[in-house]
């Protein structure tokens, strides 16, 4: 059985859209931008982070198998830092994440 909305109270619940704009700035803006930038980070750092735990290796052997300082993962991990692409596709070859970049 398929419940129907009330209206009243659909208007009543907050926009997604409304409430990034007023933390975040509007469409557009430089602090906008940058709120985007760290989304995206921390979507793929938490990719990354579980897919070591479903390993369950640690931040050390996984900073081991790439060449890389085990501060790097964990800065990596809770998005802090700018991993260039090369980083990020050694990391995941080393979790066994397949990803593939198409030229078109």
């Amino acid at each position: 059985m398929i419940r129907k909305l009330d209206p009243e109270k659909l208007a009543k619940l907050h926009k997604t859209e409304k409430l990034i704009e007023q933390r975040h700035g509007k469409r557009g803006t430089l602090e906008r931008e940058m709120f985007r930038e760290l989304a995206i980070a921390r979507y793929y750092s938490e990719i990354l982070r579980e897919r070591r735990k479903e390993l369950k290796i640690t931040q050390q052997q996984l900073a081991d198998k790439v060449g890389k300082e085990r501060s790097y993962i964990a800065h990596i991990e809770r998005g802090q830092t700018d991993m260039q692409l090369s980083s990020f596709f050694r990391i995941s070859n080393a979790l066994g994440l397949n990803l593939s970049v198409s030229p078109f």
